[in-house]
């Protein structure tokens, strides 16, 4: 039987956040964090042609890297990039019609919050995960930790601040998975050349993932 969406989130722990500049550039990232053994990504709408970008990417690894899409903020654009290929899709903020459409079509759906009444709103609204940002400028993994005390059954993914120092704490907190942006999505080692740093990169987050959840 095959991993669900949830189950390879989760497993894997990290969800790349993808702003490139460029097709070119995005497919170098791909290639480097799938040599480091991450095998998600969330392509984000603020890349120039996002939604050919998920396509081509689907077409170019099919099961081998889970799609998502990222900075939703609309239907259309939410219907759009599941068309293209995205297994799930993220928000920075909670919009209801979003969250409906990516139920309507069975996807995993993860909207952005920050207080406590955004992220139960969001929750009750159908969220399979409530992403909390920015998390660091709120405190962190302290944060999540608090969080929980009164929604224990929510599915939390920080996003805002994660990085190798900060990721072990996030997990501890109770963070199902951690959303990661530069520290791991390294655009400037990409155009310097040396996308090897990013495939480094996400073989030391996933060891930190692994000691974490020990």
């Amino acid at each position: 039987m095959s991993e669900s969406t949830q189950q390879i989130l989760e497993r894997v722990g990290l969800i790349p956040v993808l702003r490139a500049k460029n097709a070119k550039q995005a497919r170098t990232v791909v290639e480097a964090m799938l040599k480091g053994g991450v095998t998600v990504v969330e392509v984000t709408m603020t890349v120039p042609g996002a939604i050919e970008l998920l396509a081509e990417l689907k077409k170019a690894y099919g099961n081998d890297l889970l799609l998502g899409s990222g900075t939703v903020t609309t239907a259309d654009q939410c219907q759009a990039t599941i068309d293209a290929g995205a297994e799930f899709v993220v928000s920075p903020s909670t919009h209801l019609d979003v969250i409906a459409v990516t139920r309507k079509n069975n996807k995993v759906s993860c909207p952005g919050a920050l207080t406590p009444t955004e992220a139960i709103t969001a929750w009750n609204a159908g969220a399979d995960y409530v992403k909390i940002f920015p998390c660091s400028a709120v405190g962190g993994a302290s944060y999540v930790k608090s969080l929980l005390a009164p929604f224990p059954f929510l599915k939390i993914i920080p996003t805002g601040g994660v990085t190798l120092q900060t990721a072990e704490s996030f997990i501890k907190a109770g963070a199902r998975a951690l959303g990661v942006g530069s520290d791991l999505v390294n655009l400037a080692a990409v155009d310097a050349g040396h996308p090897e740093t990013i495939t480094e990169t996400a073989k030391a987050y996933l060891h930190i993932m692994a000691e974490a959840r020990k």
